[in-house]
């Protein structure tokens, strides 16, 4: 049944005439106390609206009658819809996101941030991918929950450790990173663990529960850039980290055991070469003060040898001058040096006719005085006076 065909009164009936509605409305309702439902629009007056709008687009297309279609009429319509499909191509693209335009399908450009615009659909499409943005996978599990099909792996040494870790990354091309890998997510942590997986596989266990989770985490980052640049996956990895690394759960406390026994030996080394260092040293300091000893000494001999030298010419020189009269001062030097602490009195006897007597002072033995702390000492009494007589020598 065509839409404007009136003959046809369709399923609500032909409308009455404006007299007669009021009476044909049908039966009314019981005027009872009761709650009323919702009153819906009766037939007549729907059929009525949709006359009337009928009546309004047959007028705009074809004016008066329904005879042709306004040529204007149509141009508004398609203009307003051409209008608004080519208004649809604005997009804006955010400051942390790279827009990637596709030309029925192809990768055409990126887009920076900012208002852009491309050819509708479906000629060109456009994909916003966040480029700064820090992006991270766990592997192995979270806490609370562990995965052991990914944290069990097997070391170097042919033991098991229980390795959970963080991957953090971000994505440095956005054309590669859509149109490479299909589900880039799983494929970084396939990487990640695959990765991990070789590296662990080369470490002694020992190595990677203690110090050397440093080079496992950037052995494995490294492998993982290596292998999605061979992809062109279009990912930058940022960050690998071992949240833990353990032993597995029935070897634990004979881990730990090691583990504090490893540190006490580290501790033990410590010492060992603190006390080492100490002793080096101070073997150093009495080495350096031995030598400066030594060539102090060296310094002392030789000036002294180069002084003797000097007076042994010196006097040479007054030797032959006057032989004699150096003799004699020789010689008294000589006996002045040798007797200087001798108890022995030497006169000459050339002259002496009676015995000399001398005081018994002289005969009192030279005690050189030896510094000591300032003591109140009593001091001794004089000796008795030997009744001996001196020896006189001629």
């Amino acid at each position: 049944m065509p839409w404007n065909d009136n003959a046809n009164p369709g399923p609500w009936g032909s409308p009455p005439p404006e007299g007669e509605r009021g009476d044909q409305r049908g039966p009314r309702r019981p005027q009872s106390g009761g709650p009323r439902g919702p009153r819906r629009p009766d037939g007549p007056e729907l059929n009525a609206a949709f006359e009337r709008l009928s009546r309004r687009i047959r007028d705009f297309f074809g004016g008066p009658g329904g005879q042709g279609v306004r040529p204007g009429a149509v141009a508004a319509v398609i203009g307003a819809g051409f209008a608004l499909w080519a208004a649809s191509g604005f997009y804006m693209v955010q400051p942390n996101e790279e827009a990637v335009v596709t030309t029925f399908g192809s990768y055409s450009r990126s887009e920076t941030p900012g208002l852009r615009y491309h050819l509708p659909a479906p000629l060109e499409h456009v994909e916003r991918v966040p480029v700064t943005s820090l992006n991270r996978i766990d592997v192995g599990g979270t806490a609370g929950a562990d995965i052991p099909e990914e944290s069990l792996m097997l070391t170097g040494d042919e033991n098991i450790v229980d390795l959970d870790f963080s991957v953090t990354w971000r994505v440095s091309d956005a054309a590669k990173y859509v149109f490479t890998v299909r589900d880039p997510e799983d494929a970084v942590k396939a990487v990640a663990e695959s990765a991990m997986r070789e590296v662990v596989g080369k470490m002694p266990l020992q190595a990677i529960l203690t110090r050397g989770r440093g080079q496992v985490q950037a052995q494995a980052a490294e492998l993982m850039q290596h292998t999605l640049d061979g992809w062109g996956a279009g990912v930058n990895i940022v960050e690998v980290q071992i949240r833990t690394a353990n032993p597995p759960q029935e070897v634990v406390a004979a881990f730990r055991e090691v583990a504090n026994a490893s540190q006490d030996a580290e501790s033990s080394i410590n010492e060992a070469n603190t006390y080492r260092n100490r002793v080096i040293n101070e073997a150093k300091g009495d080495g350096a003060r031995l030598v400066q000893l030594a060539q102090g000494y060296r310094e002392q001999s030789v000036r002294e040898a180069t002084g003797d030298a000097s007076r042994f010419n010196q006097i040479y020189g007054e030797y032959r001058s006057a032989p004699a009269v150096t003799r004699e001062r020789l010689y008294i030097e000589t006996m002045q040096r040798v007797l200087e602490k001798s108890n022995k009195v030497i006169v000459d006897g050339k002259g002496a006719s009676a015995p000399i007597i001398l005081p018994p002072d002289v005969f009192r033995p030279r005690i050189t005085a030896v510094a000591r702390p300032a003591v109140p000492v009593q001091a001794a009494p004089d000796p008795a006076p030997d009744p001996q007589p001196a020896e006189v020598r001629p």
